[in-house]
């Protein structure tokens, strides 16, 4: 067996194995990702008046146990290796998440949960698809402009997030600082969870069999979108039936 054999392997069985990883952690995490628990349920319902504090932690806790959020992110800073196009492209998203979060709580406009949650996970396969060159490979060119596209889908991410919140009866009182406070929360648990995909991006990087395992990965992702994509579609048809 050659060495291009060998490594042509190499990628297949770690492609493989990334995606199976990721499907079976959908799939067993799906019903409960990025909902809000009946104890944080209960306690925002419940609590009128400014609670700073307790929001801030809801948002961080609410980001980092989203991980088609993640998963999103994951795809955004994969071949990013200057700190300065990170922050770009992040703030971008947050931008993009925040307005759309804090537009949807306030304003009370909403839009159908599973048909937000099915375009976030079309945005997962999206960037990974890019990542892929596909769009290059099928068009020649990338079909939206990626700052733009970040942007766009951080759009998406924030109503997905306000969907959450609109489902709870909150309080009237305090309501603006307290959303804001989430908000920041938010921020905060994507800069933690961003240091711990970095990380994990670089220990690729330097890994011998660093192409194979890069083309793994969005193909994992990608798996993971279309998955996310299937399980909302298929909500939005049960509940018009």
């Amino acid at each position: 067996m050659t060495q291009g054999s060998r490594e042509k392997g190499m990628t297949l069985r770690w492609g493989l194995l990334l995606a199976v990883i990721g499907l079976m952690v959908l799939g067993a995490g799906e019903a409960v990702a990025h909902n809000v628990s009946a104890a944080d349920r209960y306690f925002m319902q419940a609590s009128s008046g400014l609670n700073l504090g307790p929001y801030i932690y809801l948002g961080a806790k609410h980001m980092v146990t989203g991980y088609d959020h993640l998963m999103y992110l994951a795809g955004v800073i994969f071949f990013l290796r200057r700190l300065k196009d990170v922050v770009k492209f992040v703030s971008l998203f947050a931008l993009g998440h925040s307005i759309t979060l804090l537009f949807g709580v306030l304003s009370g406009v909403s839009v159908n949960p599973y048909l937000i949650d099915a375009i976030i996970g079309f945005s997962v396969l999206y960037k990974a698809f890019e990542n892929l060159s596909g769009f290059k490979t099928l068009f020649g060119t990338q079909l939206m402009e990626p700052h733009f596209a970040v942007f766009a889908f951080g759009l998406c991410h924030g109503f997905g997030l306000a969907s959450k919140l609109q489902d709870l009866a909150l309080p009237k009182e305090g309501l603006v600082a307290n959303i804001l406070a989430f908000n920041l929360g938010v921020e905060l648990g994507q800069a933690a969870a961003l240091v711990v995909l970095f990380l994990f991006i670089e220990a690729i990087r330097l890994a011998r069999h660093y192409g194979g395992l890069a083309l793994a990965a969005n193909t994992a992702l990608m798996a993971g979108g279309f998955l996310l994509i299937g399980y909302q579609v298929t909500g939005l048809l049960t509940a018009s039936a």
